[in-house]
């Protein structure tokens, strides 16, 4: 990184007040400039990775597929075990949010990505923005053993906190529904889906068929783009779990697809057509053609490492999958500075089905975002 490029950042964090003594420019300087990146100059639209074992968010550029910042959250005060975890965008891409799962905070940053709040919530885990509302609801991280039974509740504005009781083990899989009425949880523990009324909090439990067997482990929901259908992956019996929402508050389940192992964060096309996800104990990328709900195509290829997140281009063209590579399977051109293999995003051509790009990151990542209508 170029010391003029430091200098700015370093400035910028001192008009906003959130540079303390002794951290003067620290924020993005040991990632940065290992990874030999330039300043987040650019305008966007930019992709937001949390780099898990890195302590840092890697800013990429969607038009150029370049890493134009690596913020380091260990410089920021953070600890090198802060564990950043998910990611969630404002619409617009004017703020952006991340959940570190061992710091115990949910920070909220601003598109020129200066740190403008934070709150204290428990073993954040997922991140899951309402539609309408100025409202941001938190999960428990699949890392912690034995957290609260509730999800969380901060309004964006104020980034305060207010927490829903669910009821289940390790709460985990989140997302609200298109309308904004409802928000859905699932266990990691039990073979249980809850409905939370988004505005009081009332929640109702589902049960699901085999209860009291091994737990599904419902890792994410991804819902269709018309708020009729929800889809949960299943990490322990790798299945793709499909769910009516003709009643939103009771969820019914309609079927099952076996699908790779491990399948994690999907992701669901804007036409309603197709449903993407990685296979972290897979190396590989599932695609489900939910017009007869079969696997219409398995992806495998380089950079394609233990993928985790997964979030589609504003205009459907490209899906990015960000991948852990905690066994170096994908050898990185360079390691950034960190000991550990660096992760990847890998870019998949949604029309062709191949990959187009890979990018490399610190390691380990993780949750992925992107600005669904940026400007």
């Amino acid at each position: 990184m170029e010391i003029a490029a430091i200098l700015s950042r370093v400035a910028g964090a001192a008009r906003s007040g959130l540079l303390a003594l002794g951290m003067a420019g620290l924020v993005t300087v040991r990632a940065a400039a290992a990874a030999d990146v330039t300043a987040a100059s650019a305008e966007g639209p930019f992709l937001y990775v949390a780099n898990q074992e890195a302590a840092a968010v890697t800013v990429i550029d969607l038009e150029t597929h370049e890493v134009v910042e690596v913020i380091d959250l260990e410089a920021m005060g953070y600890g090198a075990n802060a564990k950043p975890h998910h990611v969630a965008v404002e619409p617009d891409g004017s703020f952006w949010y991340v959940s570190l799962i061992a710091a115990n905070r949910v920070l909220k940053f601003d598109r020129d990505n200066e740190l403008v709040a934070s709150v204290e919530f428990e073993r954040p885990g997922l991140l899951a923005l309402h539609p309408s509302e100025p409202w941001l609801f938190v999960g428990r991280s699949m890392a912690a053993v034995n957290p609260p039974q509730r999800i969380g509740r901060i309004d964006r504005m104020s980034m305060e906190v207010e927490e829903y009781d669910v009821f289940i083990p390790r709460p985990h899989a989140l997302l609200a529904s298109p309308d904004g009425g409802w928000v859905y949880a699932g266990s990691l523990g039990e073979n249980s889906v809850v409905t939370v009324e988004a505005e009081s909090g009332d929640a109702e439990l589902l049960r699901l068929p085999g209860s009291g067997t091994m737990p599904h482990v419902l890792v994410q929901y991804a819902i269709s783009p018309d708020g009729e259908t929800l889809v949960a992956t299943a990490e322990m019996t790798a299945k793709l779990l499909v769910f009516d929402l003709s009643e939103p508050a009771a969820p019914k389940l309609v079927g099952e697809l076996d699908v790779g192992a491990r399948p994690w964060h999907p992701s669901w096309s804007a036409d309603g057509r197709w449903i993407w996800f990685g296979n972290l104990g897979a190396n590989e990328v599932t695609l489900v053609d939910t017009s007869d709900w079969s696997v219409a195509a398995v992806i495998r290829g380089e950079g394609l490492a233990e993928p985790h997140g997964s979030v589609l281009s504003p205009d459907g063209s490209r899906l990015y999958v960000a991948n852990r590579n905690e066994t170096g399977s994908y050898e990185s051109s360079d390691r950034m500075g960190y000991d550990a293999p660096g992760g990847t995003v890998v870019v998949i051509d949604t029309a062709t089905r191949e990959i187009v790009d890979v990018i490399e990151t610190p390691p380990y990542a993780s949750g992925i975002g992107l600005a669904s209508s940026p400007r």
